[in-house]
């Protein structure tokens, strides 16, 4: 029974939640001037961080990926393999950067380390101007010393500190201001945002970087179907060089002599030779011109189509702290922290009382 009435005890009562909560409002009253000077520091805090903070512009370019279709492959191979061209092995290359896989091509070191390399101007890199607004000389000059870097020269004659440099700032730009993504899943748009405190630095990196990653996938996406379609070319001009040198010939044999006498079989089997020669060429002509207008076709097929939908035009699009929103921040900022100390002040007081009691 005495447990009992202790736990009864220990309940908290409706009376007792109105008096705590008369009583702290009326320490929260009394100490109104704290409150107020807290709020007025919140204040000058958000206006200052409002006005030092830099605006952030965001550059985006969105395109259309359309990829290949290689379903006729199947039937196109058998007669290019007649020449010994084998167009059949590209199925297994169908699947090669497939939607999504462009996307990461967009965050690869690679990729990003080319565009930093690219032209800013005419007179300066996307590295350089990087690391100029970035301030990047004085922040790491206790571990990199960039007046003795030209990032200029050709990447194989960069040192290690100059490798480092640029995947360093590749990864901080992957991280921090890239942003690749679809705003569909069912959808085969893509949207490539570069965020940044240099303007002009955020529509020339973006530019370039979408350049460079969609002309480095279509060059791997129709790599194959162009190296056959440059053999079946060659082929095609070799034996188009043989069949002329073959009409020559017999055009010549039949002017030196133009009635053959059907007894002299020395200048009959001459001629029909040469016909021979001109015959076979041209069926071989035949086939290859025939399996390389196939290859062509195959090749505009496999060709992905990528179509650019919008671009970043001055002036970008910016977000920034405007001054009121930055003021209206700081004050319920800091005066939430003014009312925690206040707060816990209060308790730790009451609490070292209770125990001196």
């Amino acid at each position: 029974m005495a447990e009992q009435k202790h736990i009864v005890d220990d309940k908290i009562t409706l009376r007792e939640v109105v008096l705590r909560f008369r009583y702290w409002t009326g320490f929260f009253v009394r100490k109104w001037k704290f409150l107020f000077i807290a709020g007025l520091i919140g204040l000058v805090l958000g206006a200052l961080a409002s006005i030092l903070k830099k605006p952030v512009y965001h550059a985006e370019t969105t395109f259309v990926l359309e990829e290949s279709d290689m379903s006729g492959l199947g039937q196109m191979s058998g007669l290019a393999s007649l020449v010994g061209v084998n167009i059949g092995s590209l199925s297994s290359a169908s699947g090669l950067f497939q939607g999504d896989n462009i996307m990461e091509l967009y965050r690869s070191d690679n990729m990003l380390g080319k565009t930093l390399l690219s032209d800013f101007d005419e007179n300066k890199l996307l590295i350089d101007r990087y690391i100029s607004f970035n301030e990047l000389e004085s922040k790491w000059k206790r571990k990199v010393d960039f007046s003795k870097m030209d990032f200029s020269i050709p990447r194989e004659d960069f040192s290690v500190s100059q490798d480092s440099v640029v995947k360093e700032i590749a990864k901080l730009i992957r991280e921090k201001q890239l942003s690749v993504e679809k705003p569909n899943r069912k959808l085969t748009i893509i949207q490539v945002n570069l965020s940044s405190k240099d303007e002009a630095f955020a529509k020339v990196f973006n530019e370039t970087l979408v350049e460079k990653v969609n002309g480095f996938y279509f060059e791997t996406k129709t790599k194959k179907t162009a190296e056959n379609l440059d053999i079946l070319q060659s082929q095609a001009d070799s034996v188009r060089k043989i069949l002329d040198e073959s009409l020559m010939a017999f055009a010549s044999s039949t002017d030196r002599v133009p009635n053959p006498n059907p007894l002299l079989q020395a200048a009959t089997v001459d001629a029909r030779k040469r016909q021979v020669d001109v015959q076979a060429s041209t069926a071989v002509y035949t086939e290859i011109v025939k399996n390389l207008e196939i290859a062509k076709v195959n090749h505009r097929n496999n060709s992905p189509l990528i179509q650019i939908i919008d671009t970043p035009r001055f002036p970008l699009k910016r977000t920034e702290i405007k001054l009121l929103k930055g003021m209206v921040i700081g004050a319920i900022i800091i005066g939430l922290f003014a009312l925690l100390y206040l707060y816990f002040s209060e308790l730790y007081r009451i609490h070292i009382e209770e125990k001196q009691g």
